[in-house]
């Protein structure tokens, strides 16, 4: 039986800041999005990395999604990559990326798949393939990131890892496409199926949706209650990626990260349905709202 996150447990495992703490206190986030399609996703991972708490936060991308999340986040510090097929990262930028100090990597928002070409999917693939084993911290796929672990999986070959701890982020049709059943068998047991594929994945894993579940390697399950209708729209996923990033690098394990982010991800959400309904919500009213959280309890 899964356990429910509840705010004490969230609170509990995010404690105040001690008075003497700096930028290094609180880990590097490394994050590896976006192309041209979609600039917005790297923005908000950005945005959900920096106002969760990360210490420094890194985005590895092109020209065109750097301009556009600095000129609204000065506070990311910024890794330019060279340009690939469709405006995407292209892997000749793998020695610049793997030169980045950082204690926590998130890849794979708006880096393009299948919907771009496939030449843009193989060099998707390229980077999950070679970034994540090589890196020294733990880990978030997500995104197109999935997508590319998923085609790798149904190749018969093994899911990446990193040196440090693994959380998978997918909904539902992205599960689907990772583990080769139907959204509707899924749907009939999500927590059975979150545990079995933390296990077989050996990382956590987050199966998003109503009532998202959060599933460890060792057996740990919890589901969430908070978050509404108003996260059904493109973007939301790329904030909660950059929040479980952040508490990553903050010093959480990562099945406690992950319970973390999504509940105060869904939080956030509801409380910015009260003040813009579930219709009129954008994934960035969420960071507003996260700000208050943590301003009510002192955080």
């Amino acid at each position: 039986m899964a356990a429910t996150i509840t705010p004490e447990s969230v609170w509990a495992h995010i404690p105040p800041r001690a008075r003497d703490s700096h930028k290094g206190s609180f880990g590097a986030v490394l994050v590896v999005a976006g192309s041209a399609c979609y600039r917005g996703a790297a923005s908000l991972a950005v945005e959900g990395a920096l106002r969760t708490g990360a210490g420094i936060v890194t985005l590895a991308s092109v020209e065109p999604v750097l301009a556009a999340v600095s000129a609204r986040l000065p506070e990311c510090c910024l890794c330019p990559c060279l340009a690939g097929a469709e405006g995407g990262i292209s892997p000749r930028s793998l020695p610049n990326i793997t030169r980045q100090k950082a204690t926590t990597l998130l890849l794979g928002p708006g880096l393009g798949y299948t919907a771009q070409s496939a030449a843009r999917a193989a060099e998707t693939r390229e980077l999950v393939e070679k970034l994540l084993p090589g890196f020294g911290g733990s880990a978030v796929l997500d995104a197109d990131g999935l997508n590319a672990a998923a085609s790798l999986l149904n190749a018969g070959r093994a899911l990446p890892h990193p040196a440090g701890e693994l959380i998978l982020t997918p909904h539902p049709g992205e599960m689907s496409r990772l583990t080769g059943r139907s959204t509707s068998v899924l749907a009939a047991d999500r927590e059975g199926a979150a545990c079995r594929f933390a296990r077989e994945w050996n990382a956590v894993v987050v199966l998003k949706g109503a009532g998202t579940v959060v599933a460890a390697p060792d057996g740990r399950c919890c589901v969430n209650t908070t978050g509404n209708p108003g996260l059904s729209r493109g973007g939301s996923g790329d904030a909660l990626a950059g929040m479980t990033a952040a508490l990553l690098a903050c010093g959480l394990p990562a099945y406690e990260a992950a319970a973390c982010a999504v509940y105060l991800h869904g939080a956030a959400a509801d409380r910015a349905a009260a003040l813009r309904g579930e219709y009129g919500m954008l994934p960035q009213d969420l960071f507003a709202q996260l700000g208050r959280l943590f301003a009510e309890h002192h955080r």
